[in-house]
């Protein structure tokens, strides 16, 4: 799909060319996968503590016969000079950058788990702890957009998809940092998307629009894995959002879990979006 002619957009005459953050696990590798299945070209961007996992990931592409779509670049999305790196390694193996998707976070891990009854307020947390995260799922998100945004912009084409939750989680209870931070990036989206108006380059948020069988759900949570959302309903929309067919949709958000697989990819994408932000 991604390899030319794709939709009726003024996208890359070549394979389009991503950079997914937290790729090595859960969503981000559902994402990885599936738009290297597309023909994408995908920089998988992994912390250090994943490197098992991106081994795993890496080995599924090569069953698949993936491999040569996929780089393994292990960086810290909080170092400018991690993500300045990545942007300059994918360019260097694929020729370009044109897509970028924000999803390496932090969840409740550190935190509590309400689900399990743990409920700890957000003066309870500890301090580095609520840093890291911060760090991680906003500050993070802001640093990758700064590193591949020049480039994008330059060429007048390009992708910035932020990986969100719900309103509901943004404002529960007992979910901070998690839902604050993710909140800040919705945020984020509506006034990129404002600041990049008129140059080609779109800024949008995707959530799940549930639960997600990832670790961030632990198994006692949740026993029965099946009665989640699997990481693999991310896949179409991410798809969509990162070619020519999306051209012109900026500042909004996109719930994976009402996407119609069944339906055109734009019908689906009506049903299944909104604005981002608030008005």
């Amino acid at each position: 799909m991604a390899d030319g002619g794709m939709g009726n957009g003024g996208g890359p005459a070549g394979p389009i060319v991503v950079l997914v953050t937290g790729a090595a696990r859960g969503i981000g590798r559902a994402m990885t996968l599936g738009l290297a299945a597309a023909g994408f070209r995908v920089g998988a961007v992994y912390r250090p503590s994943g490197t098992t996992a991106m081994g795993e990931l890496l080995d599924i592409a090569r069953d698949r016969g993936l491999s040569d779509r996929i780089v393994a670049i292990k960086g810290d999305v909080t170092r400018w000079e991690d993500c300045a790196g990545a942007v300059r390694t994918v360019t260097e193996r694929f020729g370009g950058i044109h897509g970028l998707v924000n999803n390496a976070g932090i969840g409740m891990e550190n935190f509590g788990r309400p689900g399990m009854g743990q409920f700890r307020k957000f003066y309870e947390h500890d301090a580095d702890a609520w840093r890291e995260a911060i760090d991680i799922n906003i500050n993070g998100a802001f640093l990758m957009a700064k590193a591949a945004a020049p480039a994008m912009v330059a060429q007048r084409w390009g992708r910035i998809v932020n990986i969100g939750t719900s309103p509901v989680t943004m404002t529960n209870a007992y979910f901070s940092p998690y839902g604050p931070s993710k909140a800040a990036l919705e945020a984020a989206t509506a006034t990129w998307s404002k600041e990049l108006a008129q140059t080609g380059v779109t800024v949008n948020t995707l959530i799940p629009g549930g639960p997600v069988n990832t670790r961030m759900i632990p198994d006692p949570e949740v026993p029965d894995r099946s009665t989640l959302l699997q990481p693999e309903i991310m896949v179409a929309p991410i798809v969509w959002l990162m070619s020519p067919q999306s051209d012109g949709i900026t500042g909004r958000r996109f719930v994976a879990g009402l996407w119609d697989v069944s339906r055109d990819p734009a019908a689906a994408a009506q049903k299944a979006g909104a604005q981002a932000g608030w008005s």
